[in-house]
């Protein structure tokens, strides 16, 4: 099997919750051997997190499992002696550090970027916070939520009637977990050059606010505040969600061509010639219209019968389904999410801690218990 690209790799990750284990998750399926550093007796809050309450109990919450599968876990307790000194030792033999604590945290405990890069000049060190580890709202407090709101999202999520609504995941946290998973990646690109480490700083606000380039780069080049628009697509017509016999249909026929594709599907030529739907801005003019015009004609089939007759024809188009149809479909199963593309390999040989993972199929282990570790601070690698 070929060998992954972050094969080699270790990665300490003191992160809870979600943006800091969702970026690990990453690495880890990149080929990166991960040890989660918990605290003692308690471990990552997401541990606890769920909707079953027996999984929560055990600290095996679905919240965990999400984030979590085929890393290692270390029990370590930064204000004790003996572990400081374990610790440093981990951070010797490490190429990454991720961290999300609140901004200073972790200098405060002694472990600031210096002290770090004294002790490996290699190391990649990210700190993944709410609002940077600089600036007026540093020390604030920060969940995906506060993130959503302030960074506008909310105010054009829904329609106009029930906006500003809650994103149904946390968008923001997956977003700053991505954007620190990329920047580790490019630093570690970085250092096969220059030889030496750095510190990132990764704001999910501005994460959030990048990931939202067209909508705010839409309003800073025309002065137009973007709105909520329900399930339409601002940028083209028609583009959003429309109702077939059995239900609703996503249909995104953004070019002139798949319009008058689609037209010919639902043998409803004459709204070609109609000059309220002559081109994309007359169309975006007519939204309303052109949306009882397609329905009348889509209600005669299902959606799925629609998905696969527009498909075919090249006209993006797909049922709306749900979260559990999704998870048991087999029909976009990846490379980036097979098993075989997350195998393990063996993690190269470091110091402290040694352990390679006891399963053989890094999609199917499950996450690390919390439990007490022997003397040598070998990682769990198995519940």
């Amino acid at each position: 099997m070929p060998q992954r690209p972050l094969s080699g790799v270790r990665v300490l990750d003191l992160t809870n919750v979600l943006a800091g284990p969702y970026c690990s998750y990453q690495l880890m399926l990149l080929g990166a051997e991960v040890v989660k550093i918990e605290l003692p007796g308690q471990g990552d809050l997401a541990r606890h997190l769920g909707p079953e309450a027996e999984l929560n109990r055990t600290g095996i919450g679905a919240s965990f499992l999400a984030q979590n599968a085929g890393k290692k876990s270390v029990e370590i307790d930064l204000k004790d002696a003996a572990d400081r000194a374990d610790f440093e030792d981990m951070v010797r033999g490490a190429d990454v550090l991720l961290e999300n604590f609140r901004a200073g945290v972790l200098a405060r405990l002694g472990f600031g970027w210096p002290r770090l890069r004294e002790l490996n000049p290699r190391l990649v060190y990210c700190a993944i916070s709410g609002f940077g580890q600089t600036g007026p709202m540093s020390q604030a407090p920060a969940y995906d939520q506060i993130i959503q709101g302030l960074s506008g999202m909310m105010s054009i999520t829904g329609t106009p009637d029930t906006a500003p609504l809650r994103i149904g995941f946390p968008v923001c946290d997956t977003v700053g977990g991505l954007t620190a998973a990329l920047h580790i990646c490019a630093a570690l690109a970085g250092r096969d050059r220059t030889g030496e480490g750095t510190f990132l700083d990764v704001s999910m606000l501005e994460s959030a606010v990048s990931a939202m380039g067209w909508a705010i780069s839409n309003y800073l080049v025309s002065g137009v505040p973007p709105e909520p628009m329900g399930t339409q697509n601002a940028t083209a017509a028609p583009s959003g969600t429309f109702a077939a016999a059995d239900g609703p249909l996503n249909i995104a026929a953004n070019r002139q061509q798949q319009f008058e594709t689609l037209c010919a599907l639902i043998d409803r030529r004459d709204l070609l010639d109609d000059p309220r739907f002559i081109d994309r801005e007359q169309r975006k003019q007519h939204r309303d219209e052109l949306t009882a015009e397609l329905e009348h004609a889509l209600r005669r089939r299902t959606a799925r019968e629609w998905e696969q007759l527009l498909s075919t024809a090249g006209v993006p188009a797909a049922r709306v389904t749900t979260v559990p149809r999704r998870s048991s479909s087999t029909s976009s199963t990846t490379a980036a999410s097979s098993p075989n593309s997350r195998s393990p390999t063996a993690p190269r040989a470091r110091s402290r801690p040694s352990a390679a993972a006891s399963c053989t199929t890094a999609s199917r282990c499950v996450p690390p218990a919390l439990r007490p570790c022997s003397a040598s601070r070998t990682p769990n690698a198995e519940p």
